[in-house]
């Protein structure tokens, strides 16, 4: 047991990142998996971190609600921000979503009797659990499963493949993009709750364009045709650092060396069943 012990006390937080970027992961998924390039959700990450570390730290809310209104404070921003957002595409969304997540952190940087503005929220207290995030990543999952396989997750796939074709046939594209994007944020604003009440401190340098790039790096890098893409995504992209860690400073550029393979070299992601089952049909033949 002391083997174990000694192993949670030191990689202990890397495991539980595992499981917020997980969920970050997943939160970007929907929005992709619905035809969407929306790179608000290291912004909704921040409002969900933010609203539950004040609710837990002013108002000795229990965890339970603090993790709730860490959902329900960016789903209601998104919701808000979503009418007009939503009628952009492609690099116009993305640019009007970055452009959110900045307004965002200079809000939080003006809001200093709040926030805490540059300095950020200190002592927050320390109540996520490893069966927290585990509970967490467990529920979406299953939720995003039963979506995926569901009318919504074909509408989401048919409005991804052509938009116009999806209108035709009878989807209303606006309602399923909405959901798409308001359930994106309570994801993300979920991962941004548990992560609060883990790291005792926040500040707005955590949710600025590099962490929104990060995070769609996560469900590109793993693949965003089934729901095991994100999660492979956000493991690597979390554990890589540590495994170059022997490397010191040229540990960034190995990283970006080997995404950048990826990329170039499989363009659908690392996991793709499409891809699996080609291989499979082809070693069949060799062996028939």
């Amino acid at each position: 047991m002391s083997g174990l012990e000694n192993f949670w006390n030191i990689y202990g937080n890397l495991v539980m990142s595992l499981g917020t970027n997980a969920l970050l992961a997943l939160s970007i998924w929907l929005t992709l998996a619905c035809g969407m390039l929306a790179m608000a959700n290291a912004a909704f990450m921040g409002i969900g971190a933010y609203a539950a570390a004040l609710l837990t730290m002013n108002y000795d809310m229990p965890f339970s609600v603090a993790l709730a209104g860490g959902m329900a404070a960016p789903a209601l921003v998104a919701a808000l921000i979503g009418l007009p957002t939503i009628r952009l595409s492609g690099v116009y969304l993305a640019m009007a979503t970055l452009g959110f997540g900045e307004v965002v952190r200079v809000a939080i940087l003006n809001t200093e009797s709040v926030t805490g503005g540059a300095l950020g929220l200190n002592g927050i207290p320390q109540l996520t659990q490893w069966w927290h995030v585990a509970g967490a990543v467990v529920i979406v999952l299953l939720v995003l499963w039963r979506m995926r396989v569901s009318k919504v997750g074909r509408a989401f796939d048919a409005i991804r493949g052509d938009e116009t074709a999806a209108g035709l046939m009878g989807i209303d594209v606006r309602a399923n993009k909405m959901l798409a994007f308001i359930l994106g944020a309570a994801v993300a604003g979920l991962a941004g709750a548990l992560n609060a009440h883990l790291t005792f401190f926040i500040g707005p340098q955590e949710f600025g364009f590099d962490r929104g790039v990060e995070i769609l790096t996560m469900t590109i890098l793993g693949g965003i045709n089934s729901l095991i893409g994100p999660l492979l995504g956000s493991a690597i992209i979390t554990v890589l650092p540590e495994a170059l860690r022997g490397l010191g400073d040229f540990r960034l550029v190995a990283n970006g060396v080997i995404l950048v393979l990826i990329v170039l070299f499989l363009p659908q992601g690392i996991w793709d069943p499409a891809r699996f089952a080609r291989w499979t049909r082809k070693g069949g033949k060799r062996h028939a």
